[in-house]
């Protein structure tokens, strides 16, 4: 018996929604069931495992060529019925089976759980350790074998390819081609790895692959024009496409790429004359030191933005009377100034950037890691060169470019899964119809959450966290400390040295170490420091003895901007049952404390010494960030819309 044919088309993909307020408020009635069928799923759900489970000793006693008849029955059905009917059941079971077999791992029933979770278009919230890779097998098998292509979404290159490593036995048992995308790849390479059922990439990859086919077709993909170009005889741009539409995203780590990176639009740019881009800089920065904080311009440390004075504007135009060109230009010279004060005043080396062989290289605030083929916009990137004194590039200006919130909410289907999304819950929902639902754990946590510190200066701090990182590797412990920022790594870096301590600094200055660092984490008495990268898609494995001594030890050395990712840093230690334990130590000299007003700034010094209060101080600045953010992605998104229309009306691509 045939197949029946599963059409797909280079157009697949969700219309952008308006966001207006019959859109909000449709959203918000609708958010009320959904938050409660969410809170129900596991209550719900266990017919569906005892009906999955019902399956396992039916497949058990089959020989290799009776599982793959059951691949074409299962595949077959799926095709005919789609991946919501009962066949999907079977699909998990068989799928269960072919990986204990092929991989050595079974699936536990909350992974089902989670699986079928994903499938149905939902983000599954699992605790750190439950095996979020192996779970969202079940759900990319599942869809790949019904026809539907699937995209499974990672944080960088390296997990992508050690994912999909990992589970290609699995696949190639299921009759399903696997692939990966890379940086690097020729356009050849990734056509032909888009073409298989399932494709392992970053979302960096994925969503730049998707700009370049909107600008090989000069916007949005259109059957009539493809049928006019057909009738003409012309060249069909879509056999230059890599991509064919967006089906299913599975997305992990979700909480991390479909918020936290969804501040800044990604673009497709060309480059501009580097030596009017220095003689531009240059000026801008000149300018932006004769201004006086408070006289000419306001620093809104809050919402990182600067706005310039009714004085700085006037005492601006004095100062360029004479300049011309874009100068003469209020618009552009004040716009020009208020970027050229951000790099001098916002921008930091060692938290935002590196200078790395003499270029500048962003560093993701919420990863760790560097992003060496990322620019800032606007300039911005070309003033932070001429503020560093290294190489000028040319500054990119815009041919296509889309926001993370407007990319994904075109999959047909979006799903997702992540170990920290209950504080985003709100927002994953409002902006991508996205529902989270809570997988309980396969054990019982045995995470032990010592009672966090709070002392007066920094210094103070890394003594005590080097102090404290002696006493448990000197009792056969691996400890990790967890810092925000490049400098900081480096700090507790210096203190570990002076007091005679070995351990491994793991940051974006060698993040091409990472997986070897991270391999050799676990050992008996082990230190490593290492920024946010140690906190999302690694396992560090631990031997039976040090499991026997406690297990990891986790120091986290700051408040981050969101509770989701101290909440992930401590999910290193206690993994799958194993015991553990994780600490805060932290000052008042933290960074996130700048975020408060210089008036309320003034009165800590009075502040009682209590931790209790000091705590509640450093979590009240905490909410503070996470709210500006907040408003900072849902800015974005309104401006992004704005300038769609914009583009729209101009002929512009996107």
């Amino acid at each position: 018996m045939l197949l029946p044919e599963v059409r797909l088309s280079y157009s697949a993909e969700r219309d952008d929604r308006t966001d207006g307020w019959e859109e909000r408020l449709s959203t918000a009635v609708a958010s009320l069931p959904v938050r409660f069928w969410s809170l129900t799923y596991g209550a719900r759900m266990r017919s569906a495992l005892a009906r999955i489970n019902a399956f396992e000793p039916e497949f058990e006693p089959l020989d290799e060529a009776g599982l793959a008849r059951e691949v074409e029955s299962v595949r077959m059905s799926l095709r005919r019925d789609g991946v919501r009917s009962r066949a999907r059941y079977r699909a998990f079971a068989l799928i269960r089976e072919l990986c204990r077999r092929h991989l050595g791992l079974r699936h536990h029933d909350v992974q089902l759980l989670g699986g079928l979770a994903m499938l149905g278009g939902h983000l599954a919230e699992m605790d750190t350790g439950e095996g979020k890779t192996l779970t969202a097998s079940l759900a990319a098998a599942t869809a790949a074998m019904a026809g539907i292509p699937v995209h499974v979404v990672t944080v960088n290159d390296y997990l992508a390819e050690r994912d999909a490593e990992n589970l290609a036995p699995l696949y190639a048992a299921l009759g399903i081609r696997v692939a990966v995308i890379k940086g690097g790849m020729e356009p050849a390479a990734r056509r032909k790895a888009y073409a298989t059922e399932i494709v392992y990439c970053s979302n960096k990859e994925l969503v730049f692959d998707y700009l370049r086919d909107r600008v090989t077709l000069a916007g949005k993909p259109s059957d009539m024009r493809r049928r006019i170009r057909n009738l003409l005889g012309e060249e069909a741009p879509e056999s230059r496409l890599v991509m064919r539409g967006l089906h299913f995203a599975i997305v992990d780590e979700a909480d991390s790429v479909l918020v936290d990176e969804a501040k800044t639009p990604l673009i497709i740019s060309r480059q501009s004359d580097v030596e009017a881009e220095k003689a531009w800089a240059g000026t801008a920065l000149q300018l932006a030191e004769a201004l006086d904080e408070d006289v000419h311009y306001r620093l809104r440390a809050t919402e990182r933005r600067i706005e310039l004075t009714r004085k700085g504007q006037e005492y601006l135009e004095e100062l360029t009377d004479e300049l011309g060109g874009i100068w003469e230009s209020r618009i552009r010279r004040e716009e020009s100034v208020r970027q050229a004060l951000s790099a001098l005043y916002l921008f930091k080396r060692g938290d935002h950037y590196l200078v790395l062989e003499g270029k500048v290289q962003i560093v993701d605030e919420y990863t760790g890691r560097i992003q060496p083929d990322r620019s800032w916009s606007d300039g911005l990137h070309q003033l932070i060169e001429v503020k560093e004194a290294v190489e000028v590039t040319p500054r990119n200006e815009v041919m296509a470019r889309i926001t993370y919130q407007r990319f994904f909410r075109r999959y047909l289907k979006l799903s997702g899964m992540t170990g920290t999304a209950r504080e985003v819950r709100s927002e994953l929902w409002h902006v991508y119809g996205l529902p989270v639902v809570r997988i309980p754990p396969n054990t019982r946590s045995l995470m032990l959450r010592l009672p966090a510190r709070v002392v007066d200066s920094e210094e103070a701090k890394w003594q005590q966290i080097t102090e404290r990182a002696r006493e448990e590797s000197q009792a056969g412990r691996p400890v990790l400390i967890g810092t925000r920022s490049v400098i900081a790594s480096q700090a507790v870096s210096e203190c570990l040295t002076q007091m005679g301590l070995e351990h491994a600094v793991l940051n974006a200055e060698n993040d091409a170490m990472e997986a070897e660092l991270i391999a050799q984490a676990g050992g008996a008495g082990r230190i490593t420091v290492a920024t946010n990268m140690a906190g999302r898609g690694v396992d560090i494995a631990l031997p039976e003895t040090v499991i026997e001594r406690g297990g990891l030890h986790v120091i986290l050395t700051e408040r981050h901007d969101s509770a989701r990712i101290d909440r992930q840093l401590e999910g290193r230690c206690a993994r799958r049952g194993q015991p553990g334990s994780c600490e805060a130590i932290l000052s008042m000299e933290d960074a996130i404390l700048e975020l408060f007003h210089e008036s309320f700034s003034s009165s800590l010094a009075s502040l009682s010494s209590s931790d209790a209060v000091r705590l509640r101080l450093l979590r009240k600045a905490q909410k503070r960030a996470e709210a500006s953010h907040s408003r900072t992605r849902r800015d974005l998104l309104r401006q992004d819309h704005k300038l769609v229309n914009l583009l729209a009306f101009a002929g512009g691509v996107e």
